[in-house]
């Protein structure tokens, strides 16, 4: 097959090409689900990460669907990516996975149909890893390259999280780096370091399975995953629907150390600044922060991210002894608090 680099076909990449919050809010104004039905759990009223309907017998029904432009120039790992980026929001409800469709959008003129056989194929492997079946999809020729999946899971009710109920004293953690809009940008601008392809691949490929097991635990009071708004925003989301406060200690989030040598070359994506515009009247930095740097990494538009986790202090160890088991013992230490709030949502401490 003829090599191809997708990212050159797509103006935005992975969870960057997601439309501004301030958008997006006024597009779903008169569109909320609200309470018109009575099963339906959780709604598009809350901005979290799926919906969920009671199924009547103790467990939920999780519906959800995410697409994008690729991120990644390899068809192959575009299709694994953008499975896994979906199934997250599964497990960001504390939920399983039952089964997905794939939606895909091709511009078959332009790459044919081997490279989006190749977006299956990678997309197969990544469901096949969820012990979930890709069972069908559709289909349309497009002007971009676009996929993702539309993915059906179920929860036990008590084990269902949600991302707005989150409580003051609860201690934050997140189970993955932040940087990855950084180093796809450097991709897609072949600025990318030899050797860090496979790095990229790695970040954004894995799998968030860790969400099943922490919707057991009682002492997680809320959780959702790191994407396009970055993790400014989707803190902003979890602390505003909690009606909460949040403070972020800069020093102790975690960041993909090869993202912070491309901020000299100013490799950030678009999507960076469009996330600052849309909240920076709802974040205050502490002296002492490297504001230059926080501004770059902390709005930066994450492509399957991480679970942000809310956890009640006592069931830190709980939590600590999953994250080790999950492999992810580097994400075990709180990387700030939910606060009772102030003129500003989020304070950014050094």
């Amino acid at each position: 097959m003829e090599k191809i680099r997708l990212t050159q076909y797509a103006t935005a990449a992975g969870c960057g090409c997601k439309m501004a919050p301030a958008a997006l809010e006024k597009i779903l104004q008169d569109n909320r689900t609200g309470s018109t039905f009575q099963s339906l759990l959780v709604g598009n009223e809350s901005s979290d990460d799926a919906a969920v309907y009671d199924l009547g017998n103790g467990k939920g029904l999780i519906s959800t669907a995410d697409f994008f432009t690729p991120i990644v120039d390899d068809p192959y790992y575009f299709g694994r990516i953008a499975a896994a980026n979906a199934i997250s929001d599964v497990y960001a409800m504390g939920g399983t996975p039952l089964l997905a469709l794939a939606l895909l959008s091709w511009p078959l003129e332009k790459l044919g149909t081997d490279s989006a056989r190749e977006v299956l194929r990678g997309a197969r492997d990544i469901c096949a890893e969820a012990g979930i079946p890709l069972a069908g999809g559709h289909s349309i020729d497009g002007a971009e390259p676009v996929f993702g999946l539309s993915v059906n899971g179920q929860v036990a009710l008590p084990n269902l999280k949600k991302n707005n109920t989150a409580q003051v004293g609860d201690l934050l953690l997140l189970t993955k780096p932040i940087g990855v809009g950084i180093l796809s940008t450097a991709q897609k601008r072949g600025a990318l370091q030899a050797g860090q392809e496979e790095l990229l691949y790695q970040h954004l490929g894995s799998l968030n399975k860790s969400g099943e097991v922490l919707g057991a635990i009682p002492g997680v009071h809320a959780m959702t995953d790191v994407t396009g708004f970055g993790l400014l925003g989707h803190l902003i989301e979890m602390a505003e629907g909690s009606k909460c406060g949040a403070a972020l200690h800069y020093s102790s989030v975690p960041i993909i150390p090869e993202a912070l040598g491309y901020l000299k070359e100013r490799l950030v994506p678009d999507a960076t600044y469009r996330n600052w515009n849309a909240y920076q009247s709802k974040v205050a930095f502490a002296a002492g922060v490297n504001v230059m740097e926080a501004f770059s990494l902390l709005p930066d538009p994450q492509t399957n991210g991480g679970l942000l986790v809310a956890i009640a202090p006592e069931a830190l160890g709980q939590v600590q002894e999953v994250l080790e088991q999950k492999g992810l013992g580097a994400h075990k230490n709180p990387i700030g608090e939910i606060t009772a709030g102030g003129e500003k949502i989020i304070q950014v401490l050094p």
